[in-house]
Formats: structure tokens, sequence, C-alpha cells
């Protein structure tokens, strides 16, 4: 048995015990009372601060994609829409979980490399908790299969969505473009929030350059999530606001005749309205489906396209640079008479050829007899090289340089499509800055008959056509007719004029009598569509070589492989007495421009009247 411990000092003892009981509650007490000013604290000053970082935890706010608007033609007519199409959604995560992810639903539902690539490409592109799309137009049949298997396949969704597309297809591409999945360059130079629920924008053509109206504003969500991410409730809703819809200045009718009319040939059409500048059909042919590039053309398809020997994705209207021939020479005339260089009197005799007197070079007419006693009226009437190139000398390489420039020709014409190419108007600056070398008189020989150091695209010589309809009246080429903003009300577009060459009402009347007798005129070049003409027309053909003649050759089409063969340039305006459509047309390697050009005015005379 223990012996019990007596204390020696009980009193000193019990007083040690009740100081360090003191102490340990002491102690207590101010843990406790920090617990309860920490508390205190956490619950009434800093309320906001976890009230928001607990809702983070089930609240998510979902961007909301706004409608892009329509496209139109003139008439009121849907060239680019939306469609309703299901889209399988994909929250990101890290690219091993991605990858597997894709397979488990492979097994599901078939997902194509391309769509993979795309997929991939686009999770660099979205912040954390946004879905990405990774198939887009899902079949009936794959939705249930989707809906059956959905456990298996945490943050996969299928999204209501609408989709771009084009309801005539390659007629328009040319003109409308197409929208495709946003890129990383893109997503630097847009804002984006507004594009957060967007995984497309305009690549092309009007809708690229009216994105900022087509696109609209984003919306958004605030939704309360369960545990798997699912959606419980929508606790608050701030809707997009649509694009605005778009109403161009094009005829469907007169771009489905001209294109049609183009059908067995390469080219391109442009025809304007010279009143108002409104571009009323604008045709490249062969073009392309813009559809196929909305979902993401395969690498395939894009090979056949870019390989094929008539480029379709070149769009000729507006990137096609083409010598233009004679359809030079009203131009150069007009301003040979505003100037006094020239009269409507004043001879020259044609031999069939020119030669100047410091240089033994002989520059052919293309009726190789000549013409005799040529005037002006003839020299355009039978287009007639040698009057021109007595015209080019006299008025010299700077005035005809001024005179091109006029009429537009050697730059953008501002049309409301970003891919428009300049063209060229060379002059000896130009000629000595690119070539380290002087200008001679042949290369000015060769200009006036639109050889040489000039090129235009199809629509700058639609302009420059308008402008001689006019009367020195140009008016901006514009594709917008109007826009219809999301309250209902319409904007028109207003015409931009302006005054670019003033001359007496005499030159410009001879220079139109001239042009029309070039389709009345038994010699004139276009005699031939004079028949069954309900109208009046004036003209001009033009003829560019592709490859240079020697000094004595002859050019004999039949002989020459295709490729080789000559282009083709048609311009004309009608009614000659108040021009209502002016129009340019170039077939490459053929003689049907000026057919093609006839169709599409007979289209619009019995349509307009």
């Amino acid at each position: 048995m223990k012996k019990r411990i007596t204390l020696k000092y009980p009193e000193r003892e019990v007083k040690l015990f009740a100081r360090r009981s003191i102490i340990i509650f002491v102690f207590i007490g101010i843990l406790v009372l920090g617990l309860v000013v920490r508390l205190f604290w956490l619950q009434i000053f800093q309320h906001r601060l976890y009230v928001t970082l607990s809702h983070k935890n089930h609240i998510n706010f979902v961007p909301v994609e706004p409608k892009r608007g329509l496209i139109y033609d003139r008439n009121g007519l849907v060239l680019a829409e939306n469609l309703p199409v299901f889209s399988l959604e994909v929250l990101p995560g890290s690219l091993t979980e991605m990858k597997g992810l894709i397979r488990k639903i492979n097994d599901i539902i078939p997902i194509s490399e391309n769509e993979e690539n795309q997929f991939l490409k686009s999770l660099s592109q979205r912040r954390l908790k946004q879905e990405v799309q990774l198939k887009l137009k899902l079949t009936e049949e794959e939705v249930a299969r989707f809906y059956v298997n959905q456990f298996r396949l945490p943050g996969v969704s299928i999204k209501a969505k609408l989709v771009r597309h084009y309801t005539m297809g390659d007629l328009f591409s040319p003109v409308i473009g197409y929208v495709g999945r946003i890129n990383e360059n893109e997503i630097k130079q847009i804002d984006a929030s507004n594009y957060a629920a967007s995984d497309y924008i305009g690549k092309l053509g009007i809708e690229k350059y009216y994105e900022h109206l087509l696109h609209g504003q984003v919306g958004y969500e605030e939704i309360e999530v369960d545990a798997s991410g699912h959606k419980v409730r929508t606790l608050a809703y701030k809707p997009p606001v649509s694009g605005e819809n778009l109403y161009l200045s094009i005829d469907t009718h007169l771009q489905s005749v001209a294109y049609e009319a183009l059908k067995e040939e390469v080219g391109a059409l442009v025809a304007i309205d010279p009143n108002n500048g409104q571009v009323l059909a604008m045709v490249s042919h062969p073009s392309y489906d813009p559809n196929l590039f909305v979902l993401g053309i395969s690498h395939e398809q894009y090979e056949k396209l870019q390989n094929d020997d008539k480029k379709p994705l070149h769009n000729r209207a507006l990137q096609g640079q083409y010598s233009i021939g004679s359809t030079i020479k009203p131009f150069l005339a007009l301003v040979g008479l505003k100037d006094k260089i020239i009269s409507q009197e004043d001879t020259i005799f044609d031999p069939g050829y020119y030669q100047h007197s410091d240089h033994e070079h002989i520059y052919h007419d293309w009726l190789r007899r000549g013409h005799g006693i040529v005037n002006l009226r003839r020299a355009i009437v039978e287009s007639c090289d040698t009057y021109f190139y007595h015209l080019g000398l006299k008025l010299g390489v700077e005035r005809i340089d001024r005179a091109l420039w006029y009429f537009g020709f050697g730059a953008p014409s501002n049309l409301d499509i970003s891919e428009e190419a300049s063209g060229l108007v060379a002059s000896p600056a130009w000629k000595k800055k690119r070539y380290h070398m002087p200008w001679f008189h042949g290369d000015t020989l060769n200009l006036v008959i639109g050889q040489g150091y000039i090129l235009s695209t199809p629509l700058q010589l639609a302009q420059a056509t308008a402008i001689l309809a006019a009367r020195g009246v140009k008016y901006t080429p514009t594709l917008l007719k109007s826009q219809q903003l999301e309250s209902g009300v319409f904007i028109s577009t207003l015409p931009r004029k302006e005054i670019v060459l003033e001359a007496a009402q005499k030159h410009w009347n001879e220079i139109h009598d001239a042009m029309q007798a070039v389709i009345t005129s038994p010699r004139g070049t276009a005699h031939y569509l004079n028949k069954n003409l309900e109208y009046t027309m004036a003209v001009k053909t033009g003829t560019a070589q592709v490859f240079s003649l020697k000094n004595n050759e002859k050019y004999n089409e039949r002989m020459l492989p295709k490729a080789l063969r000559d282009n083709k340039l048609f311009i004309a305006f009608a009614p000659v007495e108040k021009p209502e459509i002016a129009v340019a047309t170039v077939t490459e390697h053929s003689l049907n421009a000026g057919i093609v050009t006839k169709k599409v005015m007979d289209a619009y005379f019995q349509r307009v009247h």
C-alpha cells in the first residue's frame, strides 16, 4: 500500500493552484474572445465578400449569343439566314482529359478528325467554365443517343444554336463572303467579351465588312447549378441585342442571269446604277459554295478548291487585274476633246500600222489592211488603234495618267468590301522606281490601246463606265442599300457624290453617240448584238493579249491553246439618253463578253420596264 503524501505547506499549494487556474482561465478567455471577435468580423464586416464567394460555388454567369443579322437582296429575298441546330458543347479541362473525353464521346457520337482539331484549337481561346463547341448540327438520333449516355459524360451538354446558311450557294459568294470560326489573330483584334458566346465571325465580303452591324451585343444569364454543373434554375437574365438586318443593292434576278450567262466562261461581270453607285450585280465565275466554310471545310475539300485550274476561290470581280484593251479609248478620247487636243472633225490616214519617226518598231493596227481616212467617231466605232497611237503621243503620258485617274483607274473604288485590288496606272516615275528604266514612246503607244502598264479590275472598269454614263459625276460604289435596326427602323445608305470631270455637253454627246454607233453601225465592232435591240445602248469592245506577238507575227486564235487566247472585255450603259445601268464584263480566253453583257441588259430592261 502506498503511503499518503502529506502537504508540508497546504496554504501555499492552494494559492499556487488558484493562480495557475486563473492564468489558464484568462488565457482561455482571451482565445474565446478572439474567436468571437473574428466571427463577428467575418459575419458582419466581411459578409458581402463571403456571400459572393459562396455564390461562385453554385452560381454561373453564362454569356448568351446574339442572333446574327440577316442579309437580303434589294427586293427582300433572304440571302443569308440562321438555321436552328443542336451543338455538342464541352467544359474545358486538361488536354489529356479532353482527348480521353473525346474518345469516350466518339463511341456514342461520331467525331471527325477535322471537328476534333477545331475543338482543340478553340480550347486556348476560351475561359475556364466556358463551354467549347465540339460538334455542330447533330442529328435527332445523335441527340437521343447522347441523352441515354449523358451520365457517362460529365461536363458535356447539348445546346440549341443558330448556324449561318447561304440560301443561294455559290451565286453570291463574291458579294456576301462567309462566316467561319474565330481564330487566334481575330480574337486579339475584337472585343472578346462581346464574342464570349460566339464561335463565328465574318471572314470575307459583306459578312466581314459589316461584322460590327451583323453580330449584335452579347447577353448574360445568371444560373444556379448543381454539383455536376447542370443548370437548376435561372436567377437573372439580360437578353442579347440582335444584329442588324442588311438589305443589299444587288438584284438576285440580275445576278442569276449574269451567272448563267457566264456559266461556260471564266470571268466576271459588274453592273452599277450610274445615278447612285448601287451595285446591281457582281459575279465572279467559277465560284464556290460558302456553306462549306461555315462548319469548317475539310483539308481535302479546300485542297480541291485551291488546286482547281479555274481558281474558284479567286474573286475576279474585285481582285482580277486585267489589261483593259480598247475599252480605254472612249475615256482618252473625251479628255482629248475636253483639252482641245483633237476635234470630232480631225482625221488621220490609217495604213494599218504606225511607226514613230525616231524608232524602227512598227505598231500594228488590229486590222492589218488599215481603216483608211479615220475621224474620232469612226476610230471608236471600228476601234482603230492607229488613230489612238496618234492621239496618245499628242496627249502625252502625264495627261493620259491624269485622264485615267479621273475615271477611277489605278485606285480602289472604296466599295464596302475589304478585298478589292487597286489595279495599276503606270507613270514614268513608277517605271523608273520599279524597273530602273526610263519611259519610252512605245510605253505610251501600248498604254493608249489598253496594253502595257495598265491593269484594272472589272469593278473599276464598271465604275469608270458609270462615270462616263453620268457625264463626269462619280458615285462611290456601294453594296449596302439599307440597314434594319432591331427596333424595325430602316436607315438608307446615302449616295456619296463627286464631280470628277467637267467637259462641254457637246463632247459628252460626241462620245456617247460614237459608243452607240459601235452597236448600231454596220462597221461597229459590236454590231452583231444589234439584232432585236429594244433599247438604246452605248458600248465599247476590248481585246487584251495575254502574251506578246513578235513584230511581224500574226495572231491566230485557232492555232493557240485556250490558255493563250485573248481576254475579251466589254463595257456598256443604257439607255443612252438617260442611263440607268452601266456594265463591265471580262471573259478570259473567250470572245463572249458582249453576249454576256447583252443578256444582262435584256434581263434588266425586261424586269424594270
